[in-house]
């Protein structure tokens, strides 16, 4: 979105088929908040208004005078899970808070490389800086000296299956940093599987990965009008766990998904 631009949360018409694909997205929804669970590749939202976002398809959920609910965060498009709309500005605008005073937490599933953890949860600390990686591509590096606008990171994880090279995690990041769970298991050696641009292996035993191997897998927030807590889970998808089951892991059956 060009600086400056107010998005137009007037609803733009959808196909009957695009509606009845966001709908089957649909994992939680109550008279203020509305959760999806994300495909890998669905972009959250670009510059372009036409192009196919989950963000032109909340169109599907407009009330009658046109309203539509409003993300109030955001996935990168090759990460898929749980992601949260506010159906009204009041609910809005104490979710986008919540998410501020980090009253929300985030659990993921990844799939990374590397060598043995030494410990079971680890608690992982670098600032982080954006820099363009080439034209057109904005990156998150570990700040040097000199950087402007350094921003603290902080990401916890906790190993819950390993082949001893190949480690399926459950990943907290504790700040909301662009990217920050994939640069900090960058740096720390254990790139996740199929991320192109943080050194992710691109092929599993001779064959492509198809997709960033990072899935939102929980959420916790404060429910913005009934008060209390809200936890919405969204289970891994299928090209996920194929992955997963090519590198020798399976999910643990007894996973419960929850801050670490």
């Amino acid at each position: 979105m060009a600086k400056g631009e107010k998005r137009n949360y007037e609803a733009m018409p959808v196909s009957a088929e695009d509606a009845a694909y966001v709908r089957a997205l649909v994992i939680h929804e109550d008279s203020a908040v509305l959760a999806f669970n994300k495909p890998s590749g669905l972009p959250v939202q670009t510059r372009n208004v036409d192009d196919r976002t989950l963000d032109r398809l909340m169109a599907a959920f407009a009330r009658s005078n046109g309203k539509r609910p409003r993300l109030v965060h955001r996935l990168d498009a090759q990460t898929s899970g749980v992601i949260v709309a506010a159906k009204t500005q009041p609910a809005a605008a104490a979710l986008s808070e919540a998410f501020a005073e980090r009253l929300v937490s985030k659990v993921y599933l990844a799939l990374v490389t590397g060598s043995p953890f030494p410990n079971d949860v680890t608690e992982f600390s670098m600032p982080l800086s954006r820099h363009i990686a080439r034209p057109g591509l904005e990156l998150m590096r570990a700040s040097r000296p000199g950087d402007q606008k350094s921003q603290s990171a902080v990401t916890r994880w906790r190993v819950l299956a390993s082949t001893g090279s190949m480690h399926l995690l459950a990943v907290e990041p504790l700040t909301g940093r662009m990217h920050q769970i994939r640069v900090h298991l960058s740096i720390e050696g254990r790139p996740i599987v199929g991320d192109p641009y943080y050194g992710g292996a691109g092929t599993l035993k001779g064959e492509p990965v198809p997709r960033l191997m990072l899935h939102a897998a929980s959420l916790d927030l404060p429910h913005p009008t009934a008060g209390g807590r809200v936890v919405i889970n969204a289970p891994p998808p299928a090209d996920f766990l194929a992955v997963l089951s090519a590198a020798g892991l399976e999910m643990p059956g007894d996973l419960a998904i929850q801050a670490i």
